[in-house]
């Protein structure tokens, strides 16, 4: 079955890195865009980057940009999330997914994303 599994997340002081990692059984995200998205208690779901099918493609939120890199490795059916020089306001539920539109159509809009893991908790605080 389609199954999509985040780990990686942890406690980390700030101007920390962490990658968190997107592993997927049942299927092969060969053919499905990326993303990563983040909510935070009191906040709503935001989407954070993604990435298209053939990784030749990536977007970023305003507010990570700079720090966070997507990237993705097909040999091991995996989706990577590095991010660098975290702040406290990175906290969060990193959540990813995966939708059969395009990167470009779907973007960070959550509704497009058809997949989705179960999330891992990102902590920044000294």
């Amino acid at each position: 079955q389609l199954q999509l599994v985040e780990s990686g997340g942890g406690l980390v002081q700030p101007g920390g890195s962490l990658r968190l990692s997107c592993a997927a059984s049942g299927f092969t995200l060969d053919y499905y865009a990326i993303g990563w998205f983040r909510q935070a208690p009191g906040k709503v779901r935001e989407g954070v980057s993604c990435v298209s099918s053939s990784g030749g493609s990536t977007h970023y939120a305003d507010s990570v940009k700079g720090r966070f890199t997507i990237s993705r490795d097909s040999a091991k059916n995996t989706v990577y999330l590095q991010m660098n020089s975290l702040k406290a306001e990175d906290t969060a539920v990193y959540y990813c997914a995966a939708t059969r539109y395009s990167a470009a159509v779907a973007g960070l809009n959550s509704g497009n994303y058809d997949y989705w893991g179960q999330g891992t908790q990102v902590t920044v605080s000294s």
